[in-house]
């Protein structure tokens, strides 16, 4: 557990930087672990390891503006992007799911998409394919940027504050964070299994 501490430690400012925006809005960004990172580097700034207005600030100005870079791609790409082919960083089923989300919440999605994974990374360029008109995106995107953020560092600062050597336990949070995180695609992907092979 001290090690992963260190790993994480020693990515620093500019890591976890970098690492927000890309899951933010690149294809690639997909795979990266955004909601397990944002706790740990909250717990690891009540531990005195990081500023924690800092970290605030920067995650929250690296979200919005990876958003806005997916936005920019989508609308560059448009429809192409549903034809792509598949490689080892890019999946079309990540598209459909994202757009899937995106159908059944509308603009909300901007704001949902935040704390689901892999369809954070696609809404908004799914967004930028469909035109969403740009302020109603960029006010969007701004309010789940700054949700995403506050929370999961916010809870994570907070927990590293009321529980005595939690950073002891990171692992195991970090595993409970990632399972809560798919949990949600989990049981969607049973229920349309189930919906399909009762047709």
């Amino acid at each position: 557990m001290e090690e992963l501490s260190n790993y994480i430690i020693g990515f620093g400012y500019l890591g976890v930087s970098l690492t927000v925006f890309a899951e933010s809005g690149l294809f690639f960004g997909a795979f990266l672990p955004g909601d397990s990172l944002l706790f740990t580097v909250g717990l690891l700034a009540s531990q005195g390891h990081f500023n924690v207005w800092l970290l605030w600030v920067l995650v929250s100005v690296c979200a919005i503006l990876g958003d806005n870079v997916g936005y920019a791609s989508g609308t560059y790409f448009g429809q192409k992007i549903f034809t792509r082919e598949d490689s080892f960083f890019f999946r079309k089923s990540h598209v459909v799911k994202a757009h899937d989300f995106y159908v059944k919440y509308g603009k909300k999605a901007i704001v949902l998409a935040r704390f689901v994974p892999i369809v954070r990374t696609f809404a908004p360029i799914l967004a930028g394919v469909g035109k969403m008109h740009y302020p109603t995106f960029l006010l969007y995107n701004f309010i789940g940027g700054l949700l995403w953020s506050t929370s999961l560092i916010g809870l994570g600062y907070f927990v590293g504050n009321v529980i005595p050597g939690a950073d002891k336990y990171l692992e195991y949070i970090i595993f409970g964070i990632i399972f809560l995180s798919v949990f949600p695609i989990i049981i969607e992907f049973l229920r349309a299994k189930r919906t399909n092979s009762g047709k």
